[in-house]
């Protein structure tokens, strides 16, 4: 289940950190609310570490760190590991700089993406090798179905990798094989249905420790502070052969892609990998799948709000992290519905409606299936969240759900904001 919309341009990664929140059998890295920076006000964090500057994570206190040093570094791993909020362009515009130092000093590179599942590696290879438009590409790679993210999140990153022929990894796994997994458990899906995805390692305490964490404020949710507390059980199990079936396809698409652009003399290209920040952080996902799998050289860097705490930059977070400058003068933030999401086969069931909520002023209900936006079939939450971000004040959305068994239409007012 998901709030939805809750998001801001910046969060503190303590905000990030309940950010992951469990709908359908999926981990979704969605941002939290957090309280913008103003104009003008200085903290702690802020002197921590100075925004647009690197630091290091690895140890008890954060250090300042000198980006070509670091960098230089990081070109030397065989596989570095670029974390992001999915829908903050800054944390996009830094892996773009990123990447092109990195792809300065290791030319034989192949950049590898979370947002394509496997069976789009025909696309990314056309697109690379120049034979798609840029509309031929989103169309052939289902984007608004695979990810549903505004593509100009992406696209600069996407053009980075044709402008330089630098091949693009498709590293992901259908989102129904995930679903499967936390329905049924990994032994519960047969072989031959799991796309050629290896048996995971089995999860760190410390990951598991987190991973029930956000079980069990979805089951409180779900059951509404009534029955017994959550247990490690079948279910909970099975949730985390979801998400370690999910670092372990994306830990060996990024050694597949290493192979397959081996030189002639048998050397293996620099891989770089795009993910959410929740893949990489203290090492406990893609890393410790990579290194199951015999990799151990392996960076991981991520962006962070340069007013997040000292005490959360610290113990092994990764190696390094770059301080994203608060802007100064913060956007409005996105409608909300208000309502708690859960995805099923057939559409988006509504959990929970907020009490004063746009979602309960349009009369949405609890149970109600949301089928279609703004005429639009909608499956997967990222698609609908993707068109109420972007709805204008003043507007209205037509809706269809399906509501004990019959289609009914809705619309949804937005409201202007006062001046």
């Amino acid at each position: 289940m998901l709030f939805f919309p809750l998001f801001s341009p910046r969060r503190s990664l303590s905000s990030l950190r309940r950010a992951f929140v469990f709908g359908g059998g999926l981990l979704f890295c969605l941002p939290a609310v957090a309280n913008a920076l103003q104009p003008g006000v200085t903290t702690a964090a802020a002197a921590c570490v100075a925004p647009a500057s690197w630091a290091r994570a690895d140890a008890a206190v954060p250090q300042a760190v000198d980006a070509g040093a670091l960098l230089t570094a990081m070109a030397g791993r065989a596989v570095v590991l670029l974390g992001e909020q999915h829908d903050d362009m800054d944390h996009h515009r830094w892996q773009l700089q990123t990447l092109a130092v990195l792809h300065a000093q290791r030319p034989n590179l192949v950049i590898g993406f979370e947002m394509f599942p496997r069976n789009a590696q025909p696309v990314l290879d056309r697109w690379v090798a120049g034979e798609l438009t840029e509309g031929e590409f989103l169309q052939q790679a289902e984007w608004g179905k695979v990810w549903s993210m505004p593509a100009e999140l992406y696209l600069p990153l996407f053009h980075f990798a044709r402008m330089n022929r630098i091949p693009m990894v498709a590293l992901n796994i259908d989102a129904g094989l995930t679903r499967r997994i936390a329905d049924k458990g990994w032994d519960g899906v047969p072989e031959g249905e799991r796309e050629g995805v290896g048996r995971p390692a089995a999860a760190m305490p410390a990951y598991e420790d987190f991973l029930f964490e956000i079980h069990r404020q979805h089951a409180l949710m779900r059951a509404r502070g009534k029955g017994a507390p959550p247990v490690r059980d079948a279910s909970f199990r099975n949730f985390v052969d979801s998400q370690l079936a999910w670092d372990r396809a994306m830990a060996e698409a990024l050694l597949a892609g290493r192979a397959r652009h081996a030189a002639a003399d048998g050397s293996l290209p620099f891989a770089v990998g795009i993910m959410g920040s929740g893949h990489v952080r203290f090492g406990h996902g893609v890393a410790h799948q990579l290194r199951a799998l015999g990799e151990p050289s392996i960076g991981q860097l991520m962006p962070v709000d340069a007013a997040t705490p000292c005490a959360e930059l610290a113990d092994g977070l990764a190696d390094a992290v770059f301080a994203v400058p608060a802007l100064r003068q913060p956007p409005a933030p996105p409608p909300r519905l208000g309502v708690a999401l859960e995805e099923t086969e057939g559409g988006i069931r509504i959990g929970e409606v907020s009490a004063g909520s746009l979602a309960e002023r349009s009369g949405l209900r609890p149970g109600d299936v949301v089928i279609e936006a703004a005429g639009v079939p909608v499956k997967r939450s990222m698609q609908l969240i993707a068109v109420v971000r972007r709805q204008p004040e003043g507007t209205w959305l037509p809706l269809q759900v399906r509501r004990d068994g019959k289609a009914v239409e809705m619309i949804v007012r937005f409201p202007r904001e006062a001046r």
